[in-house]
């Protein structure tokens, strides 16, 4: 037996069908019949090719340690639907999700004769967060993380308090653009008027890139090494300057090199929004940045055999997620697991995984309209010549049984939709 909430999420993922739809006149008009919920709160806007979440779940931590009411609207999810839209880390409940999608069912639909045509999933999705925060849970900021780009998506219809930028790679290239550059000024998009703007780019030849279009928007512009610099202390402590702020020895949540330059990111943002929150101390930057969970980025999940979920979805993904791999467990036997959607640099990102010693890797596949069919899995399989398994359950739950505990880990790795998958099924054993 279904339920509202089964209608409901069935609803919003039947508008998969429409695809991606860059630009912002329908997200426009479709705000307007809601009466411009986006409009009613403070955000900050974060964009980037990689580190938006952990950045977001930096921030959200941080504010909400010192006592603000924080939402969040992120993707895709790991655990459930829900996640997606939260405040203090919990998720809209399953009422508040039906309610949303009555109040706007009708609007969305009414809009398949508008001269704008039907929105897309993630435009509703995105009307409902923002009119979630104005009518029905009030917030102190509102952190949006971008879902694809940042100038033609469908988030930015806001006039942020502040905008963030973490990195930029390959990734959508069919609809970002094929250069660096070019996706380097999609992001750039999510730039506003007077508003800062806090970046951890660090490709030299970008670099100029955003410095100059910060300055044809008038925005104060917070660059890594120029604004703020990073040292790395230990394996997760940092230390962070300015000119006129010094935090040494930062504990930071999250693993990996890159999550400190992640958390070095957040606390300049953090910095920026004292003025407005002053509850934002260091202490409780410290606190926040500590005690930091995110997960399917780089989690483990399982210890006696110990077992490892990454989202490393594209090629900068891939390669940090090896070198974080190989740094942990440098000795170990590794078992990795792998699954990508067909629209990623698929060639290339097993050309890195199989780069790491002592591992074996297998490829398989999952239930995802993007994932390898069978045919497909062979057909790579046999490029790579990789073992693989169409059923990962059945794989996965072989490798723990074969575990020499103490020793062997294993690591699954690619689409983040494959991980909140196979993250479900673990926790589920348990």
């Amino acid at each position: 037996m279904t339920t509202q909430y089964d209608d409901a999420i069935a609803w919003i993922h039947s508008r998969l069908r429409l695809g991606i739809k860059p630009g912002l006149e329908r997200m426009t008009y479709l705000l307007a019949q809601l009466g411009h919920p986006e409009q009613k709160n403070r955000w900050v806007h974060v964009a980037g090719t990689n580190g938006k979440g952990s950045t977001v779940a930096y921030l959200r931590t941080t504010l909400q340690a010192a006592g603000y009411e924080v939402g969040t609207f992120t993707s895709p999810y790991i655990e459930t639907f829900n996640e997606r839209i939260s405040v203090n880390g919990q998720p809209i409940s399953d009422d508040e999700l039906v309610a949303l999608i009555t109040k706007i069912r009708p609007i969305v639909e009414a809009m398949a004769t508008s001269p704008y045509g039907e929105p897309t999933e993630f435009e509703v999705i995105t009307a409902m967060f923002f009119d979630y925060f104005a009518t029905m849970h009030s917030i102190d900021i509102g952190i949006v993380e971008v879902g694809l780009g940042g100038r033609l998506d469908s988030t930015n219809v806001i006039d942020p308090i502040l905008s963030v930028i973490t990195t930029i790679g390959m990734d959508h290239i069919g609809i970002l653009g094929d250069t660096l550059a070019k996706i380097a000024s999609e992001k750039a998009g999510i730039i506003k008027p007077n508003r800062p703007v806090v970046s951890g780019v660090t490709q030299a030849e970008l670099q100029p890139l955003f410095r100059q279009w910060a300055l044809e928007q008038s925005a104060p512009y917070y660059e890594v090494g120029q604004a703020y610099t990073i040292e790395q202390v230990t394996d997760n402590r940092l230390t962070f300057k300015t000119t006129d702020d010094v935090y040494r020895d930062v504990v930071v949540g999250l693993v990996g090199d890159h999550q400190l330059r992640n958390a070095a990111v957040a606390i300049q943002a953090l910095l920026l929004l004292q003025p407005l929150y002053p509850h934002v101390t260091e202490a409780v930057i410290r606190v926040g940045l500590a005690t930091t969970k995110w997960p399917g980025r780089f989690e483990t999940v399982h210890h006696q055999p110990t077992i490892v979920l990454d989202g490393a979805h594209n090629n900068e993904g891939m390669t940090t997620f090896v070198d974080t791999l190989a740094k942990m467990y440098p000795s170990q036997p590794k078992q990795v697991l792998f699954s990508a959607l067909t629209d990623k640099p698929l060639d290339t990102m097993l050309a890195r995984l199989l780069t790491l010693s002592s591992t074996t890797v297998t490829l398989t596949t999952f239930d995802y309209p993007r994932a390898m069919t069978a045919s497909q899995l062979q057909t790579k399989a046999t490029q790579f010549a990789l073992p693989h398994a169409a059923d990962w359950r059945q794989t996965l739950t072989t490798f723990i049984e074969e575990a020499t505990a103490d020793d062997t880990v294993i690591a699954v790795t690619g689409s983040l939709y494959f991980i909140a998958e196979v993250r479900a099924y673990l926790l589920a054993l348990k």
